[in-house]
This record gives C-alpha cells, structure tokens and sequence, in this order.
C-alpha cells in the first residue's frame, strides 16, 4: 500500500482490520470465479447430472457475522490450507449433500429428509470434496500455493469453533445448483493470513520512484551494515561424550582423551553451524588455523 510522508493519524478499528482494496477483491473475484467453474466441472462428471456453481459475493465479515447467518443443520467442512495458518470452512446445505449422496449411488435426486450424513455417506461426500478442494489449490495459485487438507464435518455452525467471534474473515458465497436443487455455498477463511499474501503480490505495482529507490538504499545499507557485523567463531575438536557419573567426578588435573583423529582437520564453527574446517597453527606468538578444504567422510 502506498504511504505519503503527508499523511496523519488514521483511525483504526480492531473490530474492524484493514480492509479489502478493490485490487484484492478483484484479485479473489478471479481466483473465485475460475474456482467456480471447475467445481461446476466435477460436480456434473462425478455426480453425472447438469450441475452450476456461480459465485454471488465477497465480503469481510466477523467470525460471529458468518456463523450466525447459516442454517442450523448444515455441512461444513474443516480445511487446512498450508502454509496459510488457521481453519477454513467450505459450508452448503445438508439437503444438497444429500442429493449428492442420492446421485453418486445412482438415484434420481430430489427432496431428501433433514438429517446428518451416515457413515456410508460421510466418505462419498469427502471424497468428492476433496477432488473439489484441489481445484481451489489451482484456482489460488495465481495468489499463492496453498495445501488444501480435508478435516472432520460438522453440522450444528454454533458448536464450531474455527475463530474467535470478532475475528475477521474472507466469505466467499456460491449459487450451488445440483441439478433441481439449489443452495448457496460458501467458503470462509482467515482475514490475515490471506490478506498478507494478496498485500505483498500487490506492493511492487503501488510503490513510486522515490519510493522504489527509498527500498533498493534501505536493502544497500542492511547488506552493508551485515557484511561489516563482527560474529563470534570457534576452532573445535570433535565432542567428547561422557557419562553422568564421569562428569560428576571430574577434579581438576584429571586427563579427558579426545577422540578426535590426528589427521583430521577441526571444525570452524558460529552459533553450533559448522561453516569451513582448518587446521591449527600460529602466526607469530598468537595461535591460528589454516582454512582447509572440507573432508570427505571416506576421508575422515
């Protein structure tokens, strides 16, 4: 996001983060919208009957404002989405899962009674979210890679827990029709971590020249100021492994032998990472060490 020199003190609202710029919705109307047509795809070959997905909106609502507006019972399923943190909800109605059901095992569809899936049911309809959610992961790609994994389904939105009830969230609904069935899906996930991903694709194109230039001197003088840190190195022998019992008797002028080979050379070590190796001298009357190639391990 562009910031001016000029500017004062905004108004913030913690109930309310930062909001989508036309940009980011543009950018998930996108994503959203190719998403949709290919879950349109998989529902008509997998469930072999004329099948529309449409996406209707997108909205920043709190976690209670989402919760509160489904029905009660209805199928919603936990995802993950690696590397983007917290749980994700893809929700629609029981009825439509159940006309899914109804279509995989053969039948014709239509109404269906209000109840929870059974445990003949519960794997079909995984497993046709699951080849759902890998459209998503190619639908967001152009935004980031993301992980989808299917979790457990719940039914009752008040007994889930996925957010705390002021926290922000990215609701994306769907007009979800299965054949003469319809219901409005929806797919809620965490405002910040998504919105982290859509801010940094975007601040390249909103930085001025000034700006730009302002960056390049800022990353010149880290590079600089890194390059000229003094950091603590060591010139080690091999450990030595002792008991408790060993350790506890140690007095002073007792003998530890080292167990490091003659011939090999001693690790050249900063913060426990062994970057090179050498071998031990002097220059003049202060100790010193030769860098030397590092050792094979046939060699050593």
């Amino acid at each position: 996001m562009s910031r001016r020199k000029s500017a004062g003190p905004v108004p913030y609202d913690f109930r309310r983060p930062t909001k989508l710029s036309r940009e980011h919705v543009r950018t998930l109307q996108i994503a959203y919208e190719t998403f949709a047509r290919q879950y349109a795809t998989v529902l008509t070959s997998t469930l072999r009957v004329v099948s529309q997905v449409t996406l209707i909106s997108i909205e920043q609502l709190t976690y209670d404002e989402y919760i509160t507006a489904l029905e009660n019972p209805t199928v919603m399923a936990m995802v993950e989405m690696e590397p983007l943190s917290g749980i994700n909800i893809f929700e629609f109605s029981l009825s439509t899962a159940l006309v899914c059901v109804d279509h995989m095992l053969g039948g014709p569809g239509g109404k269906q009674p209000q109840r929870p899936l059974t445990d003949i049911e519960t794997p079909l309809i995984q497993g046709l979210l699951t080849r759902v959610l890998a459209e998503l992961r190619y639908a967001y790609e152009p935004i980031t890679e993301i992980r989808p994994k299917l979790g457990s389904i719940e039914y009752n939105p008040q007994f889930v827990q996925a957010a705390g009830s002021s926290d922000a969230m990215i609701v994306a609904s769907f007009e979800m029709r299965v054949g003469t069935e319809e219901c409005v899906a929806t797919i809620c996930m965490p405002f910040g971590p998504l919105f982290s991903k859509l801010q940094g694709d975007g601040l390249g194109s909103t930085l001025t020249d000034a700006q730009r230039q302002a960056k390049e001197a800022a990353l010149r003088n880290m590079t600089a100021g890194l390059s000229n840190t003094p950091i603590d190195i060591s010139v080690r022998f091999d450990p030595v492994t002792l008991t408790a019992s060993e350790l506890v008797m140690l007095r002073p002028g007792d003998v530890v032998p080292l167990g490091h080979p003659v011939t090999a050379p001693l690790a050249v070590t900063s913060a426990g990472i062994t970057f090179a190796h050498a071998v031990p001298g002097s220059s003049g009357r202060r100790l010193a060490c030769l860098v030397v190639p590092t050792p094979k391990e046939d060699d050593r």
